[in-house]
């Protein structure tokens, strides 16, 4: 996994890890997006929805969200849009229950749960010659874990992980015990909770809520009702099973790891340092700030620069590489053209209606002494762009 020094560099006020992490969540966009919606039936019952946009291009990138999140997340949409620009078409599927429609049966989805993601794939495959993963955070766990725990599917020809907690003990004690993330787990455990008391009234057999006000962190909440409701012994067990570093060494595809030193959601378990030098087709870049995918320098999500640009350098031969390993019945690694996409300048989005300009307020106005200086940095950034 060689180690990239990182380009990213912010201003000297957005360099803290919590500011770039609330940046980064409240950073209003303007998205010239349209997704066309699929629902896909699987054979347990259940569903998924997928968020396509589509180009006609041979060549599709599938996005993996983050804990709680979906397609429709800012940062998910900016990145589609840049890839979309970049010549890649998009498939942006949510985890079961996170489209909006909780999903039919008791399970919905984890941090390890690389099967579904193994569906989507298979069923993308079927009309592009040439995929590539990204994920964020938990998508970005189960990106690296896809990778390393089999044989991944031939048309895979690359893959990003930003902010991905690959060792989820430790990122669990993270958000339990530092006080600086409080505000990151009352969001977390609120969305949550209110998932697992609208499975309850759905399956009240096999769902018991009525300790469930005392759970306060990622500790209980995965060793009550994660764990039990997918299959494991505990949380450590969970945990064990679903993290993503232990197959590091085994990744053979072209992959690259993006994580902050300052992200406050990551522990040192999550920077897997001794792999580096140990396998040449897994990438590490730790930038020194960026925090939990906030990652925003002067141009905007330095993310939606960055992602297209590390996908460009080898993608353009992943079709073909393919095709001769699949008549050769052998993998050969592809020399790919050194090819750098345009930085993308995504500006404020001055259409954004009332209400969404009313929650991008709301949000942004936490009670962090540090909301001050953002804005007031922001103000400097955009009049001494230099």
């Amino acid at each position: 996994m060689p180690v990239i020094s990182s380009k990213f560099s912010p201003p000297s006020c957005l360099k803290n890890g919590h500011v770039q992490t609330i940046l980064g969540a409240v950073w209003p966009l303007r998205i010239d997006l349209d997704y066309t919606t699929e629902r896909l039936e699987l054979a347990d019952t259940d569903f998924l929805d997928l968020d396509w946009v589509r180009r006609g291009n041979e060549k599709v990138v599938i996005i993996s969200h983050g804990l709680e999140g979906s397609s429709r997340n800012t940062d998910i949409q900016a990145l589609a849009q840049a890839l979309s620009l970049a010549g890649w078409d998009v498939l942006a599927w949510n985890f079961r229950g996170c489209s909006g429609e909780p999903n039919r049966l008791l399970r919905f989805y984890h941090s390890g749960e690389t099967g579904d993601l193994s569906i989507v794939i298979s069923h993308a495959a079927k009309n592009y010659s040439s995929l590539a993963l990204v994920g964020f955070s938990l998508g970005g766990n189960l990106t690296l874990k896809y990778l390393g725990e089999a044989s991944p599917h031939p048309a895979i020809c690359g893959a990003v992980a930003v902010s991905a907690p690959i060792d989820l003990a430790s990122s669990a004690m993270a958000l339990d015990k530092n006080l600086g993330n409080r505000i990151y787990l009352h969001r977390f455990m609120k969305s949550l909770k209110a998932k697992v008391r609208s499975k309850a009234i759905r399956f009240p057999k096999d769902i018991d809520v009525s300790s469930l006000s005392e759970v306060r962190g990622f500790a209980k909440f995965d060793d009550r009702y994660t764990a039990r409701i997918h299959g494991f012994q505990n949380a450590e067990d969970y945990w064990s099973q679903s993290s993503a570093r232990q197959y590091l060494p085994n990744i053979r595809t072209t992959s690259l790891l993006i994580n902050a030193k300052n992200d406050p959601f990551l522990s040192k378990e999550s920077f897997p340092y001794p792999e580096a030098e140990k396998n040449p087709h897994h990438f590490l870049e730790t930038p020194e700030s960026g925090g939990h995918l906030g990652f925003i320098d002067r141009q905007g999500l330095w993310l939606t620069r960055r992602i297209p640009e590390f996908l460009s350098k080898f993608a353009i031969n992943c079709g073909a590489t393919r095709r001769k390993a699949q008549s050769n019945d052998a993998a050969e690694e592809s020399t790919a053209a050194q090819i750098r996409v345009a930085g993308i300048h995504i500006q404020p989005d001055q259409r954004m209606s009332q209400s969404e300009q009313a929650r991008s307020r709301r949000n942004s106005n936490h009670r962090d002494w540090r909301a001050y200086r953002v804005l007031e940095c922001l103000w400097r950034v955009q009049n001494n762009p230099q």
